[in-house]
């Protein structure tokens, strides 16, 4: 298996990104609703905006992951960002989530300038917790159904990472 490379998101990924997110696992781990045309999809991607990060991952050249970091657009909350993440359902377990995370992270840090990071996971999926634990973050409180997710309404924590140097 070759590195995985993540880069900045393009509209040559388009395609890629809109596969990854019709796959049944991200739909159910993430705030996504299924059926959405690829128009949606090149319409979401082309709202560019200098607080919008979008990254994706490759792995053997094929986009298979990815992360958009928003910073907040309030003044008084422009030291946080918040993340979202999604893994093609085929290569999860396989370090993509770690490289898209790690690069996430060392933009908001060197490059950025964010103090803080933030993001909700549903309660019960328990392989992106540990991976976000990894990074330094925790659960700072719990959701209660937070979202419909086929069906019913289910629990998110919020967690977040304080950038530990300052």
């Amino acid at each position: 298996m070759k590195d995985i490379r993540v880069r900045a998101a393009e509209e040559r990924d388009l395609e890629a990104i809109a596969e990854i997110f019709r796959c049944p696992g991200v739909i159910h781990g993430t705030l996504q609703l299924p059926y959405r045309s690829l128009e949606d999809w090149r319409e979401r991607l082309s709202r560019r905006s200098p607080d919008r990060h979008p990254l994706v991952a490759e792995l053997d050249g094929r986009v298979v992951g990815m992360l958009t970091l928003y910073r907040q657009q309030a003044d008084r909350r422009r030291h946080a960002g918040s993340l979202g993440m999604a893994v093609h359902d085929d290569h999860q377990g396989r370090g993509i989530g770690t490289a898209l995370m790690a690069a996430a992270i060392e933009l908001a840090d060197r490059w950025l300038g964010l103090h803080r990071l933030e993001l909700e996971v549903y309660t019960d999926n328990q392989r992106a917790i540990r991976l976000y634990e990894r990074f330094g973050f925790v659960i700072e409180g719990t959701l209660r159904d937070f979202a419909l997710r086929d069906g019913r309404y289910v629990d998110a924590y919020a967690m977040a990472r304080i950038r530990p140097d300052v």
